[in-house]
């Protein structure tokens, strides 16, 4: 079990109501350092509000937040230069060429640098970073979306932060951007241990770059682990496919292990080209969902939540 020091986020029972209408109801999760964390849900569930809280843009109802080792709503200068936030669009500085704002940007960091954390990033290294090199002296009014979706990105890590948050930030990218910036985030994970936390509606996305996948519905979360451990959590059935003889088989069972087994011993040496194909990430996200948005008890939602923990 990782250490508590390498805790990054720690939400417990965190709720928000509106009027007299609760949006959250006791979300309760935590980010390790390094780990990235994909929040799906559909739209309405509760995961723009909850990433604004953790923010400190938005003020909670109840429940204990703790974002690198703070309460966000009370939050310094110093505590946010630890945080990166990727906006859904950065529209203002048109004006601006795409290195000056990146250096005039990082100079608010540069207070807040550390012997273990330099900051902010070297403007020319995150600009190639980001694939912006042959775009440095372009003025942002002439960048293409997905561009001006890079740029976004570049201002969100200008101050090498500990804690990254992006809002779908990929809308806009074409597949090539979507590659590059994939890359990116396991850099950011991996090399400089940043913990990353977006939300988006591309479940192979999430699946391509999740350590753990939170699905909120309804304002809970109605399940949290790896995309393996949430499809393995759905029981459903499985599709075995294989050849022998030089003809396709296609079989479906609820007992994939036993008949593979089975094949096995049957036909030994004579099965090629098998594969089994469980529930897939989309399937798992549609299954928990519809479970959730037609009442199921809570009971069932937690116990879900437990065993995928």
């Amino acid at each position: 079990m990782a250490s508590r020091n390498n805790i990054v986020l720690d939400v417990e029972r965190l709720r928000m109501r509106y009027d007299e209408t609760d949006v959250l109801h006791d979300v309760t999760f935590q980010a390790r350092r390094g780990e990235v964390l994909v929040m799906l849900g559909p739209n309405g569930a509760g995961k723009t509000t909850t990433i604004e809280i953790l923010e400190g843009f938005r003020r909670r109802s109840a429940g204990r937040v703790d974002v690198l080792g703070t309460d966000p709503e009370h939050g310094d200068e110093q505590w946010r230069a630890r945080v990166g936030v990727v906006l859904q669009s950065w529209r203002d500085h048109a004006k601006w060429r795409v290195r000056e704002l990146i250096t005039h940007l990082g100079a608010f960091y540069a207070p807040y640098a550390t012997p273990g954390v330099p900051r902010p990033w070297d403007a020319d290294e995150l600009i190639e970073l980001v694939g912006l090199t042959e775009h440095t002296g372009a003025k942002i009014a002439t960048l293409s979306g997905g561009q001006r979706r890079r740029l976004d990105v570049a201002i969100g890590i200008v101050g090498r932060p500990e804690l990254l948050f992006m809002d779908e930030p990929t809308a806009g990218f074409d597949p090539a951007a979507r590659r590059d910036f994939h890359d990116l985030v396991h850099r950011l994970a991996d090399l400089e241990d940043t913990t990353v936390l977006l939300t988006t509606h591309d479940l192979d996305e999430a699946e391509k770059l999740a350590d753990r996948i939170l699905i909120l519905a309804g304002g809970r979360i109605i399940a949290d682990g790896s995309p393996d451990e949430l499809s393995r959590s759905v029981a459903g059935e499985a599709q075995v496919s294989w050849t022998a003889d030089d003809q396709r088989f296609v079989h479906t069972t609820t007992e994939s292990t036993k008949f593979v087994h089975e094949l096995f011993r049957q036909h030994g040496d004579g099965i090629g080209d098998l594969e089994v194909r469980r529930a897939s990430l989309e399937d798992t996200y549609m299954t928990l969902v519809r479970r959730a948005e037609s009442g199921a008890d809570d009971l069932a939602v937690h116990s879900l939540t437990e065993v995928t923990r």
